[in-house]
């Protein structure tokens, strides 16, 4: 692609991000000698990208908008640590054409394109203007600012049904609408409006042709500052849940040789319609029964999330030609040196309950085990110890495989994610397993509605027999003293009569079980709620418990968190259990006398709907919990009076008490 042999005009870039991304942009620059700098706020001062960068600046507090998008800030930082240039990875300041002017104006190079194919880029409407004049196809619509409402339902008319309703600011799909009748568009154009102004301080809309069963299809271009221009294959982006991508690849199944060839022509165009200059992502979208239709959506005027897959099937590192070609360097590859060979696919892991309608989860890394092998790449900002919260996006890792051919990547990608363990974290790496399993993305029969419609079908998987032994095993090591003083010093339910087990009772969530163990590490019985007697032999080695089950031999990787969690994983996936009490005995006549009220998610309390001491009834509005731009509102499980933990502003973990509810007395209800 371009002179590796050839210096850069760079010894030191800052890295203005934080996470995986950040990580892997220091692995490049580590590679080509160039010293790496690396920005924090302090919700991120023990973080792995900090700890693996030459040099690292602090930037202020947790909230975004007081370190990672202050621009004021991260430009002091790149001047004050010698930086000659800027990578501002994805999100963030990526796409900020003002971040992009200051860094110019302080006389540092920006890891980018001009701020002017930023500015057209970000703005939709002006962004398929640009495009269309160069001949790139665009989604038949009306597209132009100060759209009224009376215009735009006077266009839909033309246009035809279905439309979609789309802001000219921002993505991730906030604000779009897709109106199938005439008499919803009015509402629904309110209701879009009202959105994108609140997410991106601009209401201006337009409307295209909805193209039915789309799939989600981009190009991934460079460009020099001499104008050459080339793209490097498609990916597929049709997997995604609520507009955002899930799981990519790269080639697309879809697309044939000369299909390949027109819509990378298209892309190229695109680029060249504004001048860009760097690695930037055209998409395009495209209907599954007319593959050879496709229609420009918009340009990522940045290096994109899922970037590896093309790096894995062109043998090209992006981030080191963003590099060279901000360095003054000229491509000196044709287009038909570009070749795609194999297949790539890339699973995003986030930091979210399947189970729980996705909600945004957090807590600490206790312990990690990260897949490696034969066509398997991991890009992580994970390390033991991490501390996942709410301020940031919920993204953790990705999970790349590689292969001759699309069965084989899919095959080593699910075996890499079940060889994915984020102990004290609860993941989305079941759902992926999921989803890889289904026929229709093993067939790549895809399109941008079938994640959303199988989320449905999918449920969590239940704590195993084995997770609850190996759970009850590593307490039951812990009680074995190093030098007994005597036979009553270890548990190993020796007594002068019937042996006395050592008895667990275990919480999984949707189980509750016993788990009894009796004899020593090198020979014992085990029995989980009064089934038949399994055989144990047992051995703990730091964080990894070995158990074998009447000659079945496992490993599992442990954790203990606090109040009783014990954190599993194995070839059976990761569990959370929880060592609890024995429940209190009670007449058929008696209730439970309080119930709690726990969070769903890491974040923050933002409202408190009930007074202490109230009386309330069951389902009232108790507390609400906001993280990443999600309110949860958690209501009383049961009628009673309210006791109050936690206060509007408060920051709270996931599963963290935040009310109880105690239930009036019998008699009193009777009364009343």
């Amino acid at each position: 692609m371009l002179n590796k042999s050839q210096p850069v005009p760079f010894d030191t870039v800052l890295v203005a991000n934080r996470g995986e991304i950040a990580v892997r942009v220091m692995r490049t620059l580590r590679a080509m000698g160039i010293r790496s700098v690396a920005v924090y706020s302090d919700a991120d001062a023990g973080a792995r990208h900090v700890a693996e960068a030459d040099v690292a600046v602090r930037l202020g507090p947790a909230p975004a908008r007081q370190s990672y998008l202050d621009i004021e800030k991260v430009v002091a930082a790149a001047v004050r640590s010698g930086a000659q240039a800027v990578h501002p990875g994805y999100g963030f300041l990526s796409e900020n054409s003002t971040f992009a002017a200051a860094l110019e104006q302080a006389g540092i190079v920006f890891l980018g394109p001009p701020a002017r194919a930023i500015e057209i880029m970000g703005d939709k409407i002006a962004a398929k203007t640009a495009v269309a004049d160069f001949g790139v196809p665009v989604v038949p619509g009306i597209a132009r600012p100060g759209l009224t409402d009376d215009e735009l339902i006077a266009a839909a008319k033309d246009i035809g049904y279905p439309v979609l309703v789309k802001p000219s600011a921002g993505g991730g799909g906030k604000g779009m609408r897709r109106v199938t009748e005439p008499a919803d568009l009015p509402a629904a154009l309110v209701s879009a409006r009202r959105e994108a102004a609140a997410a991106f301080g601009d209401d201006t809309l337009f409307l295209e042709r909805f193209v039915d069963t789309p799939r989600h299809i981009e190009v991934q271009i460079l460009a020099d500052r001499f104008g050459n221009v080339v793209h490097l294959g498609e990916r597929e982006c049709s997997l995604q849940r609520r507009h955002q991508k899930v799981i990519e690849e790269a080639p697309s199944p879809l697309l044939d040789q000369q299909t390949r060839a027109r819509i990378g022509a298209a892309a190229c165009d695109t680029a060249r319609s504004v001048d860009y200059v760097g690695a930037g992502t055209v998409e395009f979208i495209v209907a599954s029964a007319r593959p050879d239709e496709f229609f420009f959506m918009e340009m990522n005027t940045r290096l994109q999330v899922e970037h590896p897959v093309t790096e894995l099937v062109t043998g090209v590192d992006l981030v080191e030609c963003q590099v060279r070609v901000a360095g003054g360097q000229k491509i000196v590859a044709q287009q038909d040196d570009i070749v795609l060979t194999g297949h790539a696919v890339e699973a995003r892991v986030y930091a979210e309950d399947p189970g729980r309608d996705f909600l945004p989860t957090g807590g600490s890394v206790l312990a990690l085990a990260e897949p490696d092998g034969d066509g398997v790449r991991v890009d992580s900002g994970l390390r033991t110890g991490s501390v996942i919260g709410s301020d940031y996006d919920p993204m953790l890792s990705k999970v790349i495989a590689y292969g001759p051919d699309r069965d084989t990547a899919l095959t080593r990608l699910d075996r890499a994610l079940a060889g994915t363990q984020v102990l004290g974290v609860r993941t989305n790496t079941d759902f992926l397993r999921f989803l890889l399993s289904d026929p229709q993305v093993r067939r790549g029969d895809l399109d941008t509605g079938l994640l959303d419609r199988r989320a449905g079908d999918f449920r969590a998987a239940a704590v195993t027999d084995a997770q609850f032994v190996a759970a009850a095993v590593t307490r039951w090591l812990s009680a074995w003293p190093d030098t007994p003083r005597g036979p009553w010093d270890v548990p190993n339910g020796w007594r002068i009569g019937a042996a006395a087990p050592t008895v667990l009772r275990l919480d999984g969530g949707e189980r509750v079980v016993h788990v009894s163990i009796t004899g020593s590490p090198e020979d014992a019985q085990v029995v989980v709620d009064d089934a038949s007697s399994c055989s144990l032999r047992a051995q703990r080695d730091d964080e990894i418990v070995s158990i074998t089950l009447d000659g079945m031999r496992l490993r599992y990787r442990v954790a203990e968190a606090g109040a009783g969690q014990i954190w599993v994983g194995g070839a059976d996936g990761v569990a959370a259990v929880r060592e609890i009490a024995e429940a209190s005995v009670r007449g058929e006549d008696e209730q439970a006398t309080e119930a709690e009220i726990v969070s769903p998610m890491p974040g923050s309390v933002i409202a408190v709907h009930a007074e202490p001491g109230a009386e309330v009834a069951a389902g009232t509005p108790i507390v609400v919990v906001e993280a990443m731009k999600m309110e949860h509102t958690l209501t009383a499980p049961v009628a009673g009076i309210v006791e109050l933990l936690v206060a509007a502003g408060d920051q709270v973990q996931v599963e963290q008490t935040l009310a109880r509810i105690a239930a009036a007395p019998a008699a009193e209800n009777e009364e009343k």
